[in-house]
This record gives structure tokens, C-alpha cells and sequence, in this order.
């Protein structure tokens, strides 16, 4: 599933690469009379988002303008626009080679797809190998959740994280079906044992030095609400309630290719929400990893039930790091819209150098809060706790405070409330599967964990 992303050149080409000018404020490079004449013509002003390629005195391009956009992952523009060649930045960072790289995705498992043909040289000071890292993360994130159902089963998310591991050299350990009742996962066993695809917890581990950080992703490959069944419109997009898993697994690659000093766990409860005679019901009471009893007040909270077992577990190694990702909640989307995830932790320091690694990576988070008097909320008298709490309000943040209970022997973990999904096409972000969150966690990681450099 990782892509060549053939559209990055080595940095020696046979022929001179054709220059994109950047152009900011209106400015635009010394030109000859004759050029300056057509870009004039052709209205170019050097607008934002404005592209214009100069012909030569043989007629055929020269080089190119390209308006420098404020909006992130701009030069994506650029770069699916351009005619075929090697083309190289006036001036680059490291997210106009992303945004090159991205602009150049193409899912293309189920009906063929036109190839990006402009190629980048890498801008000096940038590592071309550190971009192709990034890129591979999101373009695999990216593959798994445009995947549909049918193909992207427990199982098959279990070969994806195989596939991932045997390439970094990394130990994968799965535990199935009933073993998970016999190994103490009776949450994600419930969840899961509906549907004929068996459930299982992904256990990926890579590194032997560093500080430990745990990745805890959701792996609901298919969410049909269970026996509260979602209505059809709801359940149209149900192929990404693996997004968490999907990103996590994503940002593993990337940490792995970059060989990052960090002792890796990659934790995925990979299960169908499915309907039959052996499915969970709302009412049932349900004993998790930790003890803490649960009562279900709709099958359609699945996820964060899952994840509990999965977070208790990965809380008792006492990692220096655990963070969770997870198409949650609705909620999430109603409070922030499809392109800003909320984050949820207890600890300012992982806040603030998340928030950091947001604006600097160009990849938008917002802190919400872990708000203690909403407690009684996910508190249903009957049992410890209450998957889904009455009345609708505050959906995000009674979810992050269910999962923080599962949490109680780590100090440093952050939730994510993802929606994974790009509801309409944007610069090296097409319509689809996308990834969220993982570029800043992984520009945030050294501050966090200073001791893994």
C-alpha cells in the first residue's frame, strides 16, 4: 500500500530542472520583455493561488508563477497544474514538498488513475527523505480508510499492521475472538462478536531505546450502530470508524522510517459493529480490563468501549506517553466542523507543545475540555459508568472523560477526537480518507519527550 511517490525527483537530475517562482505580495522575478508581456496578458498578478507558466523562445515552458497561498498545503495547486517535467521552488519548506508529494495521491485500488506528472527536485535544505516519510504516513492512513468495508475487515487491518511491521522490523502480537474473554478484553470480545469477521486487539512494537510512547487507535472497521442501528445516512461514511486506527498506524510508519529514538507500541482494537442473535443490547452491563462495570445505553457508543480494554492495557506498562485517536463522536463535528479535531488532556505542558506542533506542521488541533462537573454525566447509578450518556449535550467531552477513566496509572495521555474524512477537495487533500493530528503529534513529540533525542 505504500505508494513511490514518483513525483519527488533525485536531487541530480539529467536535465536542468524548469523553476516555479514564488511569488508573494504581488512581486514577481526579473523576466524578459517578451515574457513579462504574456504573464501580463495572461492576468497574472500574483495572487493567491494565481499560476502562470512562461514559454520560451522554442514555445515550450520555461518556468512558471505560482501566487503563494496562506491556506496550508497550498503549492499542492501548483504542482497537480504544472506540465510534465522536473521542476524545482525559487524558495521551499519542507510543506511545499509535502504538498507536492500529497498533490500526487491518487487512490487508485478500484478504477485507474491519472498520474501526477511534474516532478520536484527537493528544496535545498530540506530532507527529501524525512518528506517521503511524512508522505508515505498519511498516503497509507489514507489507503486504509478510503477502503471500503468489504475489504477492510478485521483481518485485513491485521495484515495491514503485519505489512507495516515486517517492513521496520517491528514484533506484532494479535490476540482473537474468544482468547480475548480468556486474556481479560471482555469489552472489545462484546463489541465485536456479532459479526462473523473475528474481533482481535493489534499489538505492534518496535525500538528498543527511548522513552516508551503507546498509539492507541480505533479499529471499528464497520459501524453499523449494532442493534441501535444507525439510519442510512449515518451509517454512508461508517468504512472510516477505523480512522483512528488508520492514523495511528500512518504516524507508526512514519516514526519508524525516520528511526526516531523511541521504544513504539502501536495498540488496535480491530472489530465489526455488526447486527445478529449474539450482538450486545442496550441495557446490558458490561465488566471491563480494569473492573469498572459499564452499562450500555446505546450499542452506537461503541468505540470508546473498545478502547477502554485497549487503554487499561496499554496503561500497564506505565508508558511515558499514551495518546488515542478515534472517530468518536458527532459531536466533535457539530462543535468544530471536519477539519479541526478536538484534543482532550490533564496536563498544560503535552497542551501546549501540541498546539505548537499544530501551527508549525500546518495541521490544525484545538484543546478542549476535560470538564470535571460533566463526571456525573457518564454516571448511571446501576453501574460505574454509562457508555452514553442521556440528553445529547457535551458528547465529546463525556466521551474523553469515559476513555480518561481507563487512564488512571499514566500521567502523561492525550485523546483524540478525529473525523478522518475530507468532505470536499482541498490543495493535496482529495475527497476522502485523510489523515489528522499525526504531523503535530510528531512535531510536538520532542518537546514532550526530550529524552528520545
Amino acid at each position: 500500500m505504500i505508494p513511490d511517490f514518483a513525483n519527488l525527483a533525485p536531487t541530480e537530475t539529467s536535465t536542468a530542472p524548469l523553476t516555479l517562482h514564488i511569488c508573494t505580495d504581488g512581486m514577481r522575478p526579473a523576466l524578459s520583455p517578451a515574457q513579462d508581456a504574456w504573464v501580463t496578458a495572461q492576468g497574472f498578478t500574483g495572487a493567491a493561488g494565481q499560476l502562470c507558466v512562461i514559454p520560451g523562445e522554442d514555445g515550450k515552458p520555461a518556468g512558471a508563477l505560482f501566487g503563494r497561498d496562506p491556506a496550508r498545503l497550498s503549492l499542492a495547486r501548483a504542482a497537480a497544474a504544472l506540465p510534465e517535467g522536473d521542476w524545482c521552488l525559487s524558495e521551499g519548506t519542507e510543506e511545499d514538498a509535502l504538498a507536492w508529494l500529497l498533490a500526487g495521491y491518487r487512490f487508485d485500488r478500484y478504477k485507474s488513475a491519472t498520474p501526477q506528472k511534474a516532478r520536484l527536485v527537493c528544496p535545498e535544505g530540506v530532507d527529501p527523505e524525512r518528506v517521503r516519510a511524512l508522505a508515505e504516513g498519511e498516503a497509507l492512513t489514507r489507503d486504509l480508510i478510503n477502503t471500503p468495508a468489504s475489504d477492510m475487515g478485521p483481518q485485513e487491518l491485521e495484515s495491514a499492521a503485519a505489512a507495516v511491521a515486517e517492513r521496520f522490523g517491528a514484533r506484532l502480537k494479535v490476540i482473537r475472538g474468544d482468547d480475548l474473554l480468556t486474556q481479560n478484553f471482555p469489552m472489545i470480545h462484546a463489541v465485536g462478536r456479532a459479526s462473523p469477521r473475528t474481533p482481535r486487539l493489534l499489538d505492534l512494537r518496535w525500538g528498543d531505546s527511548g522513552p516508551k510512547l503507546t498509539l492507541i487507535g480505533k479499529g471499528v472497521c464497520f459501524d453499523t450502530g449494532g442493534l441501535n442501528i444507525k439510519p442510512g445516512a449515518s451509517m454512508g461514511l461508517m468504512k472510516k470508524d477505523m480512522g483512528g486506527a488508520a492514523t495511528v498506524l500512518g504516524l507508526a510508519s512514519t516514526i519508524m522510517a525516520l528511526g526516531l529514538k523511541l521504544k513504539l507500541r502501536v495498540l488496535i482494537p480491530a472489530v465489526e459493529n455488526a447486527i445478529s442473535g449474539d450482538a450486545f443490547r442496550p441495557q446490558d452491563i458490561l465488566t471491563s480490563r480494569k473492573g469498572l462495570t459499564v452499562e450500555v445505553n446505546n450499542t452506537d457508543a461503541e468505540g470508546r468501549l473498545v478502547l477502554a480494554d485497549a487503554l487499561t492495557y496499554a496503561a500497564e506498562e506505565t508508558p511515558d506517553l499514551m495518546l488515542c485517536m478515534a472517530t468518536l463522536t458527532g459531536a466533535a463535528r457539530v462543535a468544530l466542523g471536519p477539519d479541526i479535531p478536538p484534543f482532550y488532556t490533564d496536563s498544560d505542558h503535552i497542551a501546549v507543545a501540541l498546539a505548537r506542533g499544530a501551527s508549525e506542521a500546518r495541521d490544525p488541533l484545538w484543546r478542549m475540555p476535560l470538564w470535571e462537573p460533566y463526571e456525573t454525566m457518564i454516571e448511571p447509578g446501576i453501574a460505574d459508568l454509562d457508555n452514553a450518556p442521556a440528553g445529547g449535550m457535551a458528547g465529546s467531552i463525556t466521551a474523553a472523560l469515559f476513555l480518561r477513566r481507563f487512564v488512571t496509572d499514566t500521567e502523561k495521555f492525550a485523546h483524540f477526537d478525529i473525523y478522518g474524512w475530507q468532505p470536499s477537495a482541498a490543495p493535496a487533500r482529495q475527497k476522502g480518507g485523510v489523515g489528522q493530528g499525526a504531523r503535530a503529534i510528531l512535531a510536538a513529540l520532542p518537546t514532550i519527550l526530550p529524552d528520545m533525542e
